[in-house]
């Protein structure tokens, strides 16, 4: 087989694998150069799926209720502690432990004991690129980006949940576009479910190529620790083409 026979074998096999993921992703009119390796973007499916890692490491599901807090008769006291438990690989975790509360105390007032709350930050930036996405889809066609999380409806407090999702150009600082959300929560009736949060970028303009992702959830120590557990984080690009 002569070195032209053998590079247009190669030629068809990548036009095969280029119509596979056109077909498979719904990408007509999305530009698909090329000079990519089709087989590498259809092995890795960027398109889609959950590109976070580790989005349930609480091993928890939406699909089953929260477990109700461990509240114990008589507690007993034990060390301060502020950090949940979990398998938090693959994120970047930080604590903030805030001030005691004192709103509301008259004063004078002898207290003996007062909650004392912290936030749990966990954040991971997605390379889009790595994942599998090409910079003529991102900065042309544009697909959306959905961003979707879940978390415990832990009466804690009235604040319990912050989410901000950035996307950032190639130097990883550059914000082109961003979305945050810091909800209040009823505490005037007891619930106990998950809570979704979600929200589609669209239109973004061209330049992206990282998402970072942010949430934080608040945690109370006052003899007992108590926490608001997370579950189902994702990052999804979808093949849809945007409006004009």
């Amino acid at each position: 087989m002569n070195q032209s026979t053998i590079t247009q074998s190669l030629f068809n096999t990548m036009s095969e694998w280029k119509q596979r993921c056109e077909s498979e992703w719904s990408l007509q009119g999305a530009p698909m150069p090329g000079s990519l390796d089709w087989k590498s973007v259809f092995d890795a499916r960027p398109l889609g799926r959950n590109l976070l890692k580790n989005p349930s490491p609480h091993g928890l599901s939406k699909d089953t209720p929260p477990p109700e807090p461990d509240l114990p008769e008589f507690p007993t006291r034990g060390p301060p502690r502020f950090q949940p438990d979990g398998d938090f690989s693959d994120w970047t975790t930080s604590l903030e432990v805030l001030p005691y509360d004192m709103s509301g105390i008259p004063e004078g007032a002898v207290v003996c004991e007062l909650p004392q709350c912290s936030w749990f930050t966990m954040e991971q930036v997605v390379d889009l690129k790595a994942e599998g996405l090409w910079d003529e889809l991102l900065d042309e066609f544009q697909p959306e980006i959905l961003i979707q999380d879940w978390y415990e409806e832990s009466q804690l407090h009235a604040s319990i949940y912050q989410l901000q999702v950035k996307l950032l150009g190639a130097d990883k600082s550059t914000v082109i576009s961003e979305h945050s959300v810091n909800p209040s929560e009823d505490l005037s009736n007891y619930s106990h479910n998950w809570k979704e949060v979600s929200h589609v970028f669209s239109g973004y303009g061209p330049g992206v190529r990282y998402v970072h992702f942010q949430h934080r959830l608040k945690s109370q120590f006052m003899m007992e620790f108590y926490t608001t557990l997370f579950t189902g984080s994702s990052v999804m690009v979808r093949p849809t083409k945007t409006s004009s």
